[in-house]
């Protein structure tokens, strides 16, 4: 029998109007509620993947140069030197197809975190494969996207959800339904730094 695919699994918390990050960037917003098992959620992922933004969160958050225990840490930046991060691997270009090598790899599931640029990027291609949203009761009235953007996303199909009675924090689990067409190409953005 063969191995079950990885899954590219969108983790993130959100505030209730939908931001991942405040208006300056803040998360101290986000509840650390008791009743989520971080221990048990880590083990199901050898691979985390970031953005430069969100792997200087995980400096601060994490300590460690920004790794997990027991995961392999990908940083996609234009702008961070990989000899400045020896802990990690800083990728400049080439996000999708790294994607999809190490979808084609045997391991656990790949945890994508925090960063809606990525992930649209990576929605975008039709790479991800759920998305699960920690839903926090709080409205923060502007902020960095749970999404920004783009191309019309995919269908998504509710598989999992439980309401936190501590925080109120409800979670959500969806899979996605990307259909038989392929999307429809935006034009070429102007790079831009990460």
């Amino acid at each position: 029998m063969a191995a079950p695919a990885r899954r590219l699994r969108y983790s993130v918390a959100a505030s209730l109007d939908g931001f991942i990050a405040g208006p300056r960037d803040e998360h101290d917003w986000i509840v650390m509620d008791p009743a989520i098992d971080f221990a048990a959620l880590f083990r199901q992922f050898d691979t985390v993947l970031m953005g430069r933004k969100s792997f200087e969160v995980a400096l601060r958050q994490w300590g460690g140069g920004g790794t997990q225990s027991g995961m392999q840490t990908i940083v996609f930046s234009r702008t961070l030197r990989a000899a400045d991060h020896p802990r990690v691997r800083i990728v400049a270009e080439g996000a999708a197809d790294l994607v999809r090598e190490l979808k084609a790899q045997p391991g656990k599931d790949i945890w994508l975190m925090g960063g809606g640029e990525l992930f649209r990027s990576l929605l975008d291609e039709r790479l991800v494969d759920t998305v699960e949203v920690g839903l926090v009761p709080v409205l923060l009235g502007g902020g960095r996207p749970l999404l920004p953007a783009g191309l019309r996303g995919p269908r998504l199909r509710l598989t999992k959800s439980e309401t936190l009675k501590t925080s109120g924090i409800v979670l959500l689990e969806y899979a996605i339904e990307y259909g038989s067409k392929a999307p429809a190409r935006k034009p070429a953005r102007a790079a831009r730094s990460r």
